[in-house]
């Protein structure tokens, strides 16, 4: 019977068996070869040696050992200590070891004491090569008697040894192309979120008439913006709602050295407590009920850039000393992980509370507070420059009547006397709404106030009290909308004001909503 023949069966049953299989399988297709190896060769152990490319260490990542024969541990990570044999593999030398130690040299110290340890009496070891590179060796070895290497034994392992590196080879490339698309695909969902947020951010931009004037107190808030913008300090905004805050914070960020990367924006005051935490930080896939899959928090998203946290004297007590750590280091985890990550931040945060207070009270954090105010910026009232107000004007024409389908030549002197005597509890986002109501009433060149507002402003100037005449207002207003705050065409938008502002201003002025009607 031909000799040969149970060889050449077993190397095109391996071949069929390594080809095309899926990458996860090959490592157990491999320890299954290594076994068949030693039984066809009539040895006691066999093992894949990895030769790493990037450290020059060596890993025995597969061994097989009959029962009663001791083996190396796969896995293993071989790094400087037999020196000599490494050095043979990766210059391609097989290594014929028939009578161990003797056939060592006294250089070979630790390689002796190894043979001696396990033990060996012979061994085989031959190097292979994928492309230009010996990658790997596949070895050989008896522990009960010597052995002495023909060169069918040799040949032998080599051709198991290169069906075998072959495999290998392919498995850590589809690793590295599975490693490469998820990264990509990482990279694509962050940016996909980036741009999400930015979409959100650019949607929700009331337009530069924000900070547009030329007063006395609206040219230093920009000048301050000017002066801090190219820095890395983090900025506090503070000013009443509606007074621009969330367009400094753009044109902050557009003059900085990380123009390039987002300005991502979070609003406080718009997420539930529950949620604060998570959209800061991300969470991990099963954090919580919900969280079906990883998601990168706004921490993450902003890194190399700028994050805009609005309303940042929301934010709940439990998130503030995680908000501190992320400030003063730059590390943080996501919800539901426990890998520390690491961002390169600047923070520019805004609020129309009274912080100090907060403070005080115990409601907000002092050191938490030193860290964010390192240039705090106060944004003027619009009552506290009321000669910007008729540049204001114009500059709302002007961005919303082609929109509007409107040409606005001329507004009469009463009405924009009505327009600058008016308090502005709002500020420009009120001004904005009330001169978008206009364009819409107005058919003709010619600005025409609602009389509703004409009366506010007429009550005002009459002398009566800007409480009384505010107060009617806000009844006037939700009585229309049925009482109903947040939501399109209800009472907070409507006046311009944020849902929180309005809630605030109503309790400050002693309106309570009739108890025989539904909450909000």
């Amino acid at each position: 019977m031909d000799a040969t023949a149970p060889f050449r069966r077993f190397v095109a049953d391996l071949s069929t068996r390594l080809s095309g299989i899926p990458a996860e399988r090959v490592d157990a297709e491999i320890d299954r070869a290594l076994q068949e190896l030693v039984e066809l060769l009539g040895t006691d152990r066999s093992s894949l040696i990895e030769l790493l490319s990037q450290d020059g260490a060596m890993v025995i990542s597969h061994e097989w050992a009959r029962s009663g024969v001791a083996a190396g541990q796969p896995a293993t990570r071989i790094d400087g200590i037999f020196t000599w044999y490494n050095n043979r593999l990766r210059r391609g030398e097989t290594l014929r070891l028939n009578r161990l130690p003797e056939d060592l040299p006294a250089v070979a110290l630790a390689e002796r004491m190894y043979a001696a340890e396990l033990p060996t009496l012979s061994h085989l070891a031959v190097p292979l090569r994928v492309g230009r590179r010996w990658v790997c060796a596949l070895v050989t070895a008896t522990a009960t008697r010597h052995r002495f290497w023909t060169d069918d034994d040799v040949e032998r392992l080599r051709i198991v040894g290169q069906i075998l590196a072959n495999a290998i080879h392919r498995r850590n490339t589809e690793a590295k192309l599975s490693q490469s698309l998820a990264e990509v695909r990482h990279l694509q969902r962050r940016l996909e979120a980036e741009n999400r947020y930015l979409r959100e951010s650019i949607e929700g931009n009331a337009g530069f008439e924000e900070i547009a004037g030329q007063s006395e107190s609206i040219r230093e808030v920009l000048q301050q913006a000017a002066q801090v913008a190219p820095t890395g300090t983090a900025v506090l905004l503070l000013g009443e709602t509606g007074t621009g805050k969330d367009l400094l914070a753009r044109a902050i960020h557009a003059r900085s050295k990380r123009a390039e990367r987002p300005l991502i924006k979070v609003n406080c005051a718009a997420l539930p407590a529950s949620l604060v935490e998570s959209e800061l930080f991300g969470h991990e896939k099963g954090a919580f009920t919900g969280a079906i899959s990883a998601k990168p928090g706004r921490f993450e998203l902003a890194d190399g850039g700028t994050l805009f946290l609005d309303e940042v004297g929301e934010i709940p007590p439990e998130v503030q000393a995680k908000l501190l750590r992320v400030l003063e280091s730059g590390e943080f985890e996501r919800v539901g992980a426990t890998r520390t990550r690491k961002v390169d931040v600047r923070i520019v945060a805004a609020t129309n509370r009274d912080l100090e207070r907060a403070m005080a009270e115990g409601r907000f954090r002092e050191d938490l507070y030193y860290r964010l105010s390192s240039f705090p910026i106060q944004l003027p009232a619009l009552r506290d420059r009321r000669e910007d107000i008729p540049l204001l004007v114009w500059e709302l024409i002007h961005r919303r009547q082609t929109e509007l389908d409107r040409r606005i030549e001329r507004v009469p002197d009463a009405e924009m006397q009505s327009l600058t005597r008016y308090a502005w509890p709002g500020n420009v986002r009120e001004l904005s709404n009330v001169i978008e109501r206009a364009l819409i009433l107005s058919s003709g060149p010619v600005l025409r106030l609602d009389a509703a507002f004409a009366g506010r402003s007429q009550r005002v100037q009459s002398g009566e009290r800007l409480d009384d005449v505010e107060r009617a207002h806000f009844l006037r207003v939700l009585e229309r909308c049925h009482w109903r705050i947040t939501g399109a065409g209800n009472a907070a938008e409507i006046l311009g004001l944020k849902p929180s502002t309005l809630r605030s201003r109503l309790k400050k002025l002693g309106i309570a909503r009739p108890t025989a009607l539904p909450p909000s």
